[in-house]
């Protein structure tokens, strides 16, 4: 690549950089999208794959955060019907609850209020109704359940998605697997010093404005800037999820599991599987392709246990596992990290340089619209906040809830249109694949290694890959 200039540089290829990258590329504003893996890899494939309010920060008073996610939400689930759809939440309540039912009903009705009623409305469900739904829910001390609606997800497709509508634009490019090793000036022009980690090439590119939406990687990448003296402003949470077959775990519907510490963990069915999540730890190891600690998956089998008793879940029903670390941003006196806001919160240590860090994945649209606005005011141009709102304009070729094997060609096709560098970002990002056990339930059976042996020398066309890279896919 030649040496460039850019007006803005957007670096973190995650969904509050991509959303940020989107408007600017709506609004005409030449801009660069630089991503150090694939798009999407790291938190923003790592979450709980709900579009949702957060109906627990209500009791956080958390209000406008609620209504601004809830209408987010509703938004989301118009644009994007092939990867997000709304379903009914079951909250059981029991004898113990710290929350009674009658608490359950009046928080519902205030996360409908919040959403202006635009959530299909909550019903209370008698521990009969609920017994007939889910069967293997325990029955001791059962007292009924409230169900109110949100959504659920692909995380990593809605993300995907948001970057190749923006590259529709001629004003857009985006770059993966380029590592920015520094950052400096001269004059009035910041220089992003990169590296390409497929090539080991080095080069850097210009810009006016540069925008930071790294996620949990903020701290310890502009740390090592000294020209930003950066301060800390993040308290890193390490949440970890499991895949199980629906088989071993039949539930047609998300349930809302309370524990004993007060904790809240859903179990959420997409298609033949059903994901179950999230812990929530203090982590200081690497942040990159985290994976879940025998604890974390060790607590997440006792609770699904309590609560489905007779299934007798164990290490050998999960599917795969994963883990991510969320970006929350400090608050004095809230060490509790499930009670801490996921407000966003926007940061210029220098004038033409952008930091934001925070909030939730359900309100990426808007949380980076302060910058949008403000970088499209110094180049003269008039900001409208509904360019947004408008349908993307590239489907994906493999959809969750119509997820069929693609054929050759259409394989071919994601790797010509869906920017797959390596083997990895092609199964488990644009095939939705997470492991050999995804790879057998979701197939019926086809055989990994045959498949893309079949497929290998038109691949590599396109991807880094080799028998190798296929032998070792767990």
């Amino acid at each position: 690549m030649k040496p460039q200039h850019y007006k803005t540089v957007v670096i973190g290829g995650g969904i509050v950089g991509a959303g940020i990258f989107r408007d600017l590329a709506l609004h005409g504003v030449d801009t660069l999208l630089i991503e150090k893996k694939d798009f999407s890899s790291q938190t923003s494939e790592r979450s709980s794959k709900m579009l949702h309010g957060g109906i627990r920060y209500l009791e956080n008073l958390d209000f406008a955060l609620v209504f601004e996610a809830l209408h987010e939400k509703n938004l989301w689930l118009k644009l994007t019907p092939h990867l997000a759809q709304e379903v009914p939440f079951y909250l059981p309540v029991f004898k113990d609850a710290k929350r009674p039912l009658w608490m359950i009903r009046l928080g519902m009705f205030l996360y409908d209020f919040l959403s202006s009623f635009k959530n299909s409305p909550y019903e209370i469900k008698s521990a009969e109704e609920v017994l007939t739904i889910i069967p293997d829910l325990k029955t001791t001390g059962l007292f009924g359940a409230g169900v109110y609606y949100d959504g659920i997800m692909d995380d990593a497709k809605i993300t995907l998605e948001v970057i190749y509508d923006a590259l529709k634009e001629r004003c857009a490019h985006a770059m993966t697997y380029t590592a920015v090793t520094t950052v400096t000036k001269l004059h009035e022009r910041n220089i992003i010093h990169c590296k390409n980690l497929l090539t080991g090439v080095a080069f850097s590119v210009t810009c006016d404005q540069v925008v930071y939406a790294l996620g949990p990687f903020t701290d310890r990448f502009l740390n090592n800037i000294p020209m930003y003296h950066w301060e800390n402003v993040l308290l890193p949470s390490k949440g970890s999820h499991l895949w199980i077959s629906y088989k071993d775990l039949p539930l047609k519907y998300p349930i809302v599991i309370t524990t004993k510490d007060d904790r809240v963990i859903f179990v959420i069915p997409h298609g033949d599987q059903i994901l179950v999540g999230t812990t929530e730890v203090a982590f200081n190891g690497d942040f990159f392709d985290v994976k879940p600690s025998d604890t974390e998956i060790n607590y997440l089998l006792a609770e699904l246990n309590d609560y489905f008793p007779k299934l007798g879940l164990n290490h050998d029903h999960i599917l795969s596992s994963f883990a991510g670390i969320r970006p929350l941003v400090k608050e004095a006196g809230a060490g509790d990290r499930g009670k801490t806001s996921r407000e966003h919160k926007i940061f210029q240590p220098m004038s033409d340089t952008y930091v934001i860090t925070g909030g939730k994945y359900t309100t990426f649209r808007v949380m980076g619209q302060e910058i949008t606005r403000d970088i499209c005011h110094k180049y003269g141009k008039s900001f409208n906040p509904d360019y947004s709102k408008q349908k993307l304009r590239q489907r994906s070729v493999v959809v969750p809830f119509e997820w069929k094997l693609p054929t050759t060609e259409e394989l071919i096709r994601i790797c010509e249109t869906e920017g797959p560098k390596t083997f990895l970002d092609l199964v488990v990002r644009r095939l939705s694949v997470s492991s050999r056990k995804t790879w057998e339930l979701k197939t019926n059976g086809v055989d990994f290694k045959q498949y893309f042996m079949k497929n290998l020398e038109d691949l590599k066309k396109h991807l880094v890959i080799s028998e190798e890279d296929i032998d070792k896919f767990i």
